[in-house]
């Protein structure tokens, strides 16, 4: 795949970029090597001053970015500027708690191991490799710097392809926040330059945020390296009503969760399993919803959503409805009928709800990466934890019941790594996040993730 911005809103090639060669990708891992030893040698207050700093020098930049990041990957304006500020958030809250997270686990009775003293300490494992997707291109880059940086480790970078312009203002970011030279550094290179930056013995770890062949892909080749991974990969979320539900802030939360992001994200809601009781007004008030929404350029600040970032997108999408409707499925609103109401330029997919999905459609299966929501009807909570648990994926869920009893059931019974109640699934930096399955394995944010690419040693003293 070429580097390149390639506006999805219109078609436009508006930037090339040429790739690294061995040579310039050989000097940005020397650099970002040579960095581990100066920032693992200073403070949590000192990185925690940079890492204010990096915020502040995100925020200020956040409509330059902003557009930067909608050109490339389509993403309504105000999203992406709320992807910036939430980036920010996140260097501060790992700023104020990165030292506290790692600080020394000491053993209360060191006698009963035959010590004076025993604790646990968490030091930085060295250079990280980050592989990162288009969908989130500002904070899924974050969410892994803040806390690595913070640890004392460095990063490189190897970004999608799409969003290159992003991905060059990453590689400049903390530099300008005051970090040291080369802590972070971002390689233009294509996929198939991963697996040798993964054995190269200067790099320790590595975490993935992309699809599963990806995510194979670069668990096999660590695996071979004896190396640490994280992996998020993708989801198909269950979204459970049951029917003492608030059925209102249950529509509109449910309306967001499918479409935000042009509906490319992992942790959108993307399978609605609804009580019977409630069926009927749920698909009734959630199409009208989703009907109202309008498509159109991504920068124009009144548009709810924008275009897929690529044509494979909407051809991978359009195949799994097309098999939808062929295996008797209903549209209820959207679809191929709704195609040829789209903008002319540019790719996009209409926002589309199915219904009445038999089980052998691809959609029960496999994950809609764009504005595509499919329906289910169950007829109480164990069936809607069948239908829910019935894929290979294990993200995230969200769960809308006041009944108490019920709340426990799904909290226990759902598979995924996270389950929200009465509220839409989102990434917090308080928070662990990341899943089960084959949505990955590891967590990114929270004390977790920080701990990830951390070397818990044991210190014993007689």
């Amino acid at each position: 795949m070429a580097i390149a911005t390639v506006n999805p809103a219109t078609g436009d090639t508006e930037k090339t970029f040429t790739a690294h060669d061995e040579a310039e990708v050989e000097r940005r891992i020397a650099q970002a090597h040579a960095a581990h030893e100066e920032l693992r040698a200073t403070s949590f207050a000192q990185r925690a001053q940079w890492a204010r700093a990096t915020a502040d020098v995100l925020e200020g930049d956040v409509d330059e970015l902003a557009r930067i990041v909608t050109v490339e990957m389509g993403k309504p304006i105000e999203q992406s500027r709320a992807e910036i500020t939430k980036s920010a958030n996140a260097l501060r809250f790992y700023a104020e708690h990165a030292e506290g997270f790692l600080a020394d686990e000491v053993l209360e009775d060191p006698s009963a191991v035959g010590a004076s003293r025993a604790y646990a300490r968490y030091r930085p494992l060295g250079l990280v490799l980050a592989v990162m997707p288009w969908n989130f291109p500002v904070w899924q880059v974050i969410r892994f710097a803040a806390p690595a940086l913070m640890a004392g480790n460095t990063g490189v970078l190897k970004h999608a392809s799409n969003v290159p312009q992003t991905a060059l203002y990453l590689d400049e970011l903390f530099e300008r926040g005051g970090f040291p030279a080369g802590v972070f550094r971002t390689l233009l290179i294509g996929s198939k330059q991963v697996d040798a930056v993964i054995r190269d013995v200067r790099v320790k770890a590595v975490t993935l945020t992309g699809s599963e062949p990806a995510g194979q892909a670069v668990a096999a080749t660590a695996g071979e390296e004896i190396k640490t991974t994280v992996l998020e990969l993708g989801g198909s979320d269950p979204f459970i009503v049951m029917p003492s539900a608030d059925l209102d802030a249950a529509v509109d939360t449910a309306v967001d969760a499918r479409m935000m992001n042009n509906g490319q994200s992992c942790i959108a809601a993307k399978r609605f399993i609804i009580h019977a009781d409630v069926y009927e007004q749920f698909a009734e008030r959630f199409t009208e919803k989703v009907r109202q929404l309008r498509v159109g350029d991504p920068l124009d600040a009144q548009v709810d959503v924008g275009p897929l970032a690529s044509q494979g997108g909407v051809d991978d999408l359009a195949e799994l409805v097309d098999d939808a409707v062929a295996t008797g499925a209903s549209v209820l609103v959207g679809g191929p009928d709704a195609v040829a109401d789209l903008p002319g330029e540019g790719v996009y997919y209409p926002p589309t709800v199915i219904a009445d999905l038999p089980e052998r459609a691809r959609m029960t299966r496999e994950e809609t990466f764009g504005p595509v929501a499919a329906l289910y009807k169950v007829a109480d909570a164990r069936e809607a934890v069948r239908v829910a648990n019935a894929t290979s994926f294990g993200l995230s869920s969200s769960v809308w019941t006041t009944d108490a009893q019920e709340q426990e059931y799904f909290v226990q019974e759902v598979q995924a790594g996270g389950v929200f109640v009465n509220g839409m699934t989102v990434s917090n930096p308080a928070l662990p996040f990341g899943g089960i399955k084959r949505s990955g394995y590891g967590r990114e944010l929270s004390a977790a993730g920080i701990r990830e690419f951390c070397n818990l040693t044991t210190v014993w003293v007689a």
